[in-house]
């Protein structure tokens, strides 16, 4: 019975990012993003206690691919901050930067 709820939980959370950021226009997909690191790392540690929980193969299996997931979100959320910050930095080089 618990796998099916963990099941219902992840499918519906995948619906549910999916339909909010369909609907995100894709200017607003980079500064949106960026803004919310925060989140990425409050649904990572959710998966992690997901995980920790997780009682049969099943469940951890879920739990495992939920927290690479957030993981994986988590450092790409802080690699598109880095990549738009670095977008306004002055133009001007140093003597010794290529």
């Amino acid at each position: 019975m618990n796998e099916f709820i963990y099941i219902y939980i992840f499918m519906l959370a995948a619906f549910t990012g999916y339909e909010v950021i369909s609907r995100v226009p894709v200017i607003l997909h980079t500064p949106l993003m960026s803004g919310s690191n925060f989140v990425h790392g409050v649904v990572l540690v959710g998966a992690m206690v997901a995980l920790g929980r997780a009682e049969t193969p099943l469940q951890q299996a879920i739990g495992f691919f939920a927290v690479l997931l957030g993981a994986a979100n988590a450092a790409g959320g802080y690699v598109v901050t880095e990549r738009m910050l670095g977008m306004f930095k002055s133009g001007k080089k140093k003597e010794g930067d290529k």
